[in-house]
């Protein structure tokens, strides 16, 4: 059905149809018999998929990558759809418009997106309002963070922390974003000093927030695929060493190697969906490698069903991530995921999800 539908969206502007699709949430997001119309059709309910991070319980583990409900809207209704658990964000201290348009596009030959959105959203106050309701969600909800376009990356560390002190009483886990692409030299943010920097600044403000009797939140980073081997170890050591409580992996690429003659790949922005599947499951297992007996990955990029899910747990990833995966795949993304998780767990013989984190990493 959805492929029928499909054909019909994709003919319309990708941002406008991302718009409307948050305005139909909106309908259920305060609905009791709407959300639960959306339980009975998405969820998918099983012990063997039930994972415990961070002192919380993830009933599946294919969560909805930020990007999509940036305002922190629609997070209920996205969580009766069956995801396990669901990120909103980026937020960064200020509202902003984000780039000029167009800045979203389809390449449905290559079931892939290249965005330069660049942090658009309303601003962590206007977020913490929608916010004020969070622990009533089924499922886990991360609050991920950025820094506002005209804060120079010497002063990023107080955009972080200003998220941090106006949200901090919010959600269940937070994620440092320094990996987009989209807003200039925030990868820079990468570099290890700058991190460490970065990262203890969080981290202060973390302790200072729960010095206020707010209970301690796990922090997450998130990383970029276009590092060399040698800079990705310097980054997840760092993060490791300063108390990161886990790490995603990873975000869009500036790659444009597998969409090369393609009317779009000139396009500036990240690049996501398919042509980043094997590339983001080969970091998820080399940071498995390295740093995966310290903290959980949670691994993203190109999951469109079962099969990508579990090459990235079998990689080393406690829990995955989708988003353009649903723009080509539709609502029903994370039951047909976890649906083919306990087939392909019963095939291979493994009684729990836990079970199969890292075996391939391990060989």
């Amino acid at each position: 059905m959805y492929q029928l539908i499909r054909k019909y969206l994709f003919q319309q502007d990708a941002e406008e149809i991302h718009e409307k699709t948050i305005g139909a949430l909106r309908l259920v997001e305060d609905s009791a018999p709407g959300k639960s119309i959306l339980k009975m059709i998405y969820q998918v309910k099983d012990q063997r998929l039930e994972n415990k991070l961070w002192g919380m319980t993830f009933p599946n583990p294919v969560g909805l990558a930020a990007g999509f409900d940036k305002n922190a809207e629609v997070y209920h209704a996205l969580g009766a759809l069956g995801f396990g658990f669901v990120e909103i964000g980026t937020l960064t201290p200020q509202g902003q418009p984000g780039n000029p348009k167009p800045r979203l596009f389809r390449l449905p030959e290559h079931q892939a997106v290249i965005n330069r959105m660049g942090f658009n959203n309303h601003g962590a106050y206007l977020a913490s309002q929608h916010l004020v309701d969070y622990a009533y969600s089924d499922v886990p909800i991360g609050i991920n963070i950025g820094k506002n376009k005209v804060t120079p990356n010497e002063e990023a560390a107080v955009d972080y922390s200003k998220c941090m002190d106006m949200l901090y009483a919010y959600g269940h886990y937070f994620v440092i974003n320094i990996s987009s692409p989209n807003t200039p030299n925030l990868r820079d943010l990468q570099e290890t000093e700058s991190l460490r920097h970065l990262v203890r600044a969080v981290k202060e403000k973390a302790t200072e927030m729960e010095g206020r009797s707010i209970k301690k939140k796990p922090i997450l980073l998130k990383v970029a695929p276009d590092m060399s081997d040698e800079h990705m170890r310097d980054v997840v050591h760092a993060a490791v060493e300063e108390g990161i409580s886990g790490i995603i992996a990873t975000n869009t690429t500036l790659s444009r190697e597998a969409v090369s003659g393609h009317r779009f790949a000139e396009e500036a922005g990240g690049l996501s969906g398919r042509p980043l599947t094997e590339r983001s499951t080969a970091w998820v297992k080399e940071i498995y490698q390295e740093v995966g007996d310290k903290v959980p990955i949670i691994g993203v990029g190109g999951i469109y069903n079962g099969e990508d899910a579990y090459a990235k747990i079998r990689a080393g990833a406690s829990l995955v991530q989708v988003y353009t995966g649903m723009i080509y795949q539709g609502p029903g993304i994370a039951k047909q995921i976890n649906k083919k998780l306990l087939k392909l767990m019963q095939r291979d013989g493994f009684k729990h999800i836990s079970e199969v984190i890292g075996v391939d990493a391990k060989e």
